[in-house]
Protein backbone atom coordinates (compact mmCIF):
# COMPACT_ATOMS: atom_id res chain seq x y z
CA UNK A 1 0.00 0.00 0.00
CA UNK A 2 1.32 3.37 -1.07
CA UNK A 3 1.21 6.04 1.50
CA UNK A 4 1.48 9.57 1.23
CA UNK A 5 4.85 9.71 2.12
CA UNK A 6 6.20 7.14 0.32
CA UNK A 7 4.77 9.51 -2.73
CA UNK A 8 6.67 12.18 -1.24
CA UNK A 9 9.89 10.45 -1.09
CA UNK A 10 9.65 9.24 -4.83
CA UNK A 11 8.96 12.80 -5.59
CA UNK A 12 11.42 14.59 -4.31
CA UNK A 13 14.37 13.16 -6.45
CA UNK A 14 12.01 12.78 -10.09
CA UNK A 15 10.90 17.22 -9.39
CA UNK A 16 14.70 17.61 -8.88
CA UNK A 17 15.77 15.80 -11.53
CA UNK A 18 12.78 16.47 -13.92
CA UNK A 19 12.68 20.17 -13.36
CA UNK A 20 16.48 20.66 -14.10
CA UNK A 21 16.21 18.54 -17.65
CA UNK A 22 13.03 20.50 -18.31
CA UNK A 23 15.24 24.05 -17.47
CA UNK A 24 17.77 23.03 -19.40
CA UNK A 25 15.48 22.10 -22.34
CA UNK A 26 14.30 25.92 -21.86
CA UNK A 27 18.12 27.28 -22.38
CA UNK A 28 19.09 27.96 -18.57
CA UNK A 29 22.43 27.09 -17.53
CA UNK A 30 22.68 23.89 -15.08
CA UNK A 31 24.07 26.42 -12.81
CA UNK A 32 21.00 28.13 -12.50
CA UNK A 33 18.54 25.43 -12.90
CA UNK A 34 19.89 22.96 -10.20
CA UNK A 35 18.96 25.38 -7.73
CA UNK A 36 15.52 26.69 -9.28
CA UNK A 37 14.33 22.83 -9.68
CA UNK A 38 15.42 22.55 -5.78
CA UNK A 39 12.67 24.75 -4.54
CA UNK A 40 10.07 22.47 -5.76
CA UNK A 41 12.09 19.80 -3.58
CA UNK A 42 12.47 21.82 -0.65
CA UNK A 43 8.76 22.77 -1.25
CA UNK A 44 7.53 19.06 -0.87
CA UNK A 45 9.69 18.32 1.76
CA UNK A 46 7.92 21.16 3.74
CA UNK A 47 4.60 19.94 2.65
CA UNK A 48 5.21 16.70 4.16
CA UNK A 49 6.49 17.43 7.67
CA UNK A 50 4.75 20.67 8.58
CA UNK A 51 1.53 21.24 6.95
CA UNK A 52 0.75 17.55 6.77
CA UNK A 53 3.02 16.45 9.56
CA UNK A 54 2.70 12.76 10.98
CA UNK A 55 0.82 12.72 14.02
CA UNK A 56 0.86 10.01 16.22
CA UNK A 57 -2.66 8.90 17.67
CA UNK A 58 -2.67 8.19 21.51
CA UNK A 59 -3.93 5.15 22.55
CA UNK A 60 -6.19 4.69 25.45
CA UNK A 61 -7.10 1.89 27.28
CA UNK A 62 -10.76 1.68 26.59
CA UNK A 63 -10.82 1.53 22.61
CA UNK A 64 -10.62 5.59 22.03
CA UNK A 65 -12.96 6.86 24.16
CA UNK A 66 -12.04 9.07 27.16
CA UNK A 67 -12.84 7.58 30.68
CA UNK A 68 -15.53 9.58 32.46
CA UNK A 69 -14.30 12.15 35.11
CA UNK A 70 -15.70 10.70 39.21
CA UNK A 71 -14.56 12.31 41.87
CA UNK A 72 -13.49 9.87 44.11
CA UNK A 73 -15.80 9.15 47.46
CA UNK A 74 -15.50 12.34 50.05
CA UNK A 75 -13.47 14.65 47.68
CA UNK A 76 -16.15 16.03 45.40
CA UNK A 77 -19.00 18.73 46.27
CA UNK A 78 -21.72 17.58 48.46
CA UNK A 79 -24.98 18.46 46.83
CA UNK A 80 -26.99 18.94 49.84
Amino acid sequence: MTGYYDIVLGLIPLSLAGLTALLLAAGMSLSASVPLASIASLGLMGHAMFVNGPVSTPTTPNGGQAAPETPASGNGPSLD
